[in-house]
């Protein structure tokens, strides 16, 4: 072993790690590795030593924070235990005398330090003793600087205070000069208490130019709007010193409330004789002039209101002056039988088409009226008039327009400048302070700022005295059709009222207002309901108490209507007059709406009540079956094809009633789509975002409409059956076939199709009105005809190859019991002579020939002949049994 070997060499004591041998061994292995590669053919890449990296602190691996092992020993791979011990080793006495070094140094200093440090504490001490006078002096210089600062400070608070006491000062100076001069521009005798002011104050006012009256210049109402900015400054004034809790304030209180009520009196007068001159000016040049000089003194004064947030009592006077005089004249109790006394306006406007607010024609479909709410101007826009009612008799109707047209003339421009003066005013309104006492209560009537003359003038005095005066004829519905009138022509009235209306902002304080809230509440509209809900059902109640099905030939015959039955036709005629402009009225839709799903459902269960009751298809064909093959062998064609008179008379009345139901259910759902397009969809109110799509009414309307179609379904397979079950009856002749021929004496070869193949999808013909007279049917032919048709051709080809299977097993019978015959492939070969021949050709010419006329037949009612499988297999068996076999 490697370890053995080693030990056998003695060490060499100055030679520790045996570097010597080491050399000659690796010059032995280089020496032999050079021999090898020069042996071999190809030459081999050079080999090299790995590098031999003594231990130290820069090794990656010992200087690593987490010491890894098997990493180490993988790099050091070269080096065997006992030389990487060694090395460990000695790397570890390294260290170790360099620990001890650097603690040797260390402890050096340490001694050194100590050593230093003798004598240190006197010398700190003598550098200690003069810091305590250096903090003294340090103290004495900070408090004299405080005391400078807080000096200065105090000159300052004092400066500012006085600064502040003369602003007071020129404050309180500013608005007794804003007293005297408000006393003198509106004429207001000095008072005693002025003589009482503080000496500063009458020094100041000695040198007013005040203290004389003060000539008014320019118009009336100039003056009052300077006036009113004078006192709109005062107050703004007296809010600041009030603040300040300034005791003349309070002192000067008596004349400034003077002020103002001279001030509102003046304006009151002049405002009053505005309006006045403004409504009595008659045409002219002159008179026009006047107008356009009392408009600009109005904006004047509405202004002068506007600045003082007067704006309810400018309402009130316009109320008393032009609203009310007008009103008592016009609106009272016997005003709907009094002569209508035209207004004549001051501009000619263009005569418009009146706007018909009822039409006297069945079923005229209802079309809601549209508020005019956009927030500009009509009156300004010539474009635009004002919308009257169609006043022909109609004394409520002349009464609105009389109202209107008033409100055009006399109105009109006063709610235009009111508008413009309220606008103009919204971006420079100073609003006063809350402290500020101020008498208009007025201005939080409706809790609103600015002037809204249509929602707290007009419509209050008009509101509420139709509701005094006329509230009697207008709110009375014990005429349901004059009620609806009454009703239509007064909700006409308030739309033209909001159109008239110059901002979204006044038609919703409009509708908020008292009395419009009272005035909607009178109508009696549960009662309108209840007299219009009698009215319809007591008529539909009475034609829906018979429960038989019996369509009226005047109404099918005609084109006039789509239904076939009277209670069908009553039922729409319901449906469409609770959504006429006749009867509907727009705040009842929800109960009209009601009656409309009730009306529906009640139609559903008397069709469902009157419909007789038939057997299932399935069971109508099965009977069909046994019948046709229990019939006698000797039954003549004419008595197969024919059943007995009173089973054909019952399926007639059946087909016809079934028939009926059809044409009247898809009539009837037809209408409601379409009453639902055109008027139901408009007159209900828009669904919410967050409804349930279950819960629309759409929704609901097709659940009734699927109600009713559940009804309707079934009649399709039970006509359908019915006549699968006549044509069919029809095919029995085809079982005598072979012995009609084989009892023929002429042998010729048959050349058309049998009698009773025409006879087939007669009933089908019959039934939908093809070929033949009206029927009831007709109306079916586009949604039923085709799908029918070839339900009950499928029928017929089905029954046919029964026919045919059944004849088969018949002729197979017979030839059994022909004893000595030779037995051939054919069905009905009963014997080989010539004759049996010529009958088996024959049959089999007729056969084929029967089987293309009946689809030839079926293709004339649309039937597509290759899709019907059960005729492709009847083919494939004419075929295969008559000429295929020998």
């Amino acid at each position: 072993m490697p370890s053995q070997t080693l030990r056998a060499i003695p060490k060499n004591r100055s030679d520790p790690y045996e570097l010597e041998r080491l050399a000659e061994e690796l010059e032995a292995r280089e020496v032999s590795a050079q021999s090898t590669r020069d042996a071999d053919e190809e030459p081999v890449g050079r080999f090299e030593l790995p590098v031999y990296i003594p231990l130290s602190h820069d090794n990656e691996y010992l200087s690593a924070e987490t010491f890894d092992v098997e990493n180490f020993l993988l790099s050091r791979a070269h080096t065997s235990l006992p030389e990487l011990r060694a090395e460990l080793r000695d790397y570890l006495s390294s260290l170790k005398e360099e620990l001890v070094q650097l603690i040797n140094h260390d402890y050096e200093d340490f001694i050194s330090l100590s050593t230093d440090l003798r004598e240190e504490g006197v010398r700190l001490e003598k550098m200690k003793a003069p810091l305590s006078a250096l903090r003294q002096q340090i103290m004495v210089a900070r408090k004299g600087l405080q005391d400078t600062q807080d000096a200065v400070q105090a000159k300052l608070v004092a400066r500012a205070k006085l600064r502040e006491e003369k602003a007071l000062l020129h404050l309180l100076l500013e608005i007794s000069e804003s007293v005297s001069r408000l006393e003198s521009l509106l004429l207001i005798p000095q008072s005693e208490d002025a003589s009482n002011q503080p000496k500063i104050f009458a020094a100041h006012l000695a040198g007013s130019s005040h203290s004389s009256p003060v000539k008014i210049q320019g118009s009336r109402s100039k003056h009052l709007s300077r006036v009113g900015m004078e006192y709109t400054q005062l107050l703004y004034h007296i809010s600041k010193a009030r603040a300040e809790k300034c005791a003349y304030v309070n002192a000067i209180q008596e004349r400034v409330d003077c002020i103002r009520r001279t001030l509102t009196s003046d304006l009151n007068h002049h405002f009053s004789s505005t309006l006045l001159s403004i409504i009595d000016t008659g045409d002219g040049k002159i008179q026009d002039l006047e107008k356009a000089k009392a408009a600009s003194e109005l904006t004047e004064c509405l202004r002068v209101y506007d600045n003082l947030c007067l704006w309810r009592t400018a309402e009130e006077i316009i109320k008393k002056n032009v609203v009310q005089p007008f009103i008592r004249k016009t609106l009272f109790r016997d005003a709907l039988m009094a002569p209508s006394s035209p207004i004549v306006p001051h501009i000619s406007i263009p005569a418009t088409p009146p706007v018909p607010h009822s039409a006297h024609v069945p079923r005229t479909p209802y079309t809601p009226f549209t508020a005019f709410t956009s927030g500009r101007n009509f009156l300004s826009n010539s474009s635009l008039p004002i919308p009257f009612l169609d006043e022909s008799d109609d004394p409520l109707a002349r009464l609105y327009n009389q109202i209107l047209r008033f409100i055009e003339r006399d109105l009109s421009c006063i709610m235009d400048i009111a508008e413009r003066v309220s606008l103009k005013a919204s971006t420079q309104l100073l609003e006063p302070t809350p402290t500020v006492t101020l008498n208009h209560d007025e201005v939080e009537l409706h809790g609103t700022q600015g002037f809204d003359i249509m929602a707290n003038v007009i419509w209050p005095e008009i509101g509420q005295a139709i509701m005094d005066e006329l509230g009697f004829v207008v709110f009375a519905a014990g005429q349901p059709d004059d009620f609806r009138k009454r009703h239509a022509a007064t909700q006409a009235f308030i739309h033209a009222l909001e159109f008239i209306a110059p901002t979204t902002q006044s038609v919703q304080a409009m509708r908020s207002h008292p009395v419009y809230i009272a005035f909607n509440r009178r109508w009696q509209l549960p009662i309108y309901f209840q007299l219009r809900w009698k009215e319809i059902i007591g008529k539909l109640e009475d034609s829906l108490s018979t429960t038989v099905i019996n369509p009226d030939g005047t109404i099918y015959d005609s084109v006039r209507s789509p239904f076939l039955t009277s209670q069908a036709e009553l039922v729409w005629a319901s449906l469409a007059s609770c959504w006429s402009a006749e009867i509907f009225i727009q705040e009842l839709a929800p109960r009209f709406w009601k009656l409309t799903l009730q009306l529906l459902s009640r139609y559903k269960s008397w069709l469902e009540a009157s419909l007789p009751v038939a057997d299932p298809p399935a069971k109508l064909l099965a009977g069909d079956k046994g019948s046709g093959l229990a019939q006698s062998r000797a039954s003549t064609p004419q008595s197969n094809y024919e059943a007995s008179s009173e089973s054909n008379a019952a399926d007639d009345l059946l087909l016809k009633q079934y028939a009926t139901v059809l044409v009247d259910v898809n009539a009837m759902r037809h209408q409601i789509h379409k009453l639902w397009r055109e008027q139901i969809n408009v007159a209900l109110p828009e669904p919410t975002a967050t409804e349930d799509t279950d819960a629309t009414p759409e929704y609901a309307l097709l659940q009734q409409l699927n109600l009713l179609q559940q009804v309707a379904s079934p009649l399709s397979r039970q006509v359908v059956a019915l006549l699968s079950r006549r044509a069919c009856d029809a095919l029995l002749p085809v079982r005598s076939i072979p012995s009609q021929f084989r009892a023929m004496s002429s042998k010729r070869i048959p050349t058309e199709p049998s009698y009773f193949v025409p006879l087939i999808m007669r009933p089908v013909k019959a039934f939908f009105g093809i070929g033949t007279t009206s029927s009831v049917g007709e109306r079916l032919r586009e949604s039923l005809l085709k799908n029918a048709a070839t339900e009950v051709f499928d029928s017929v080809c089905q029954r046919y190859s029964q026919y045919l299977t059944a004849m088969k097993k018949t002729e197979e019978s017979l030839r059994r019991l022909k004893k000595g015959k030779k037995t051939t492939f054919g069905i009905f070969q009963s014997s080989n002579t010539q004759d049996d021949d010529k009958d088996e050709e024959r049959i089999q010419v007729q056969m084929m020939l029967d089987v293309e006329a009946l689809g030839q037949d079926a293709q004339s009612l649309g039937i597509d002949t290759r899709s019907v499988e059960s005729y492709t297999q009847l083919i494939q068996m004419v075929q295969v049994e008559f000429g295929d076999e020998p």
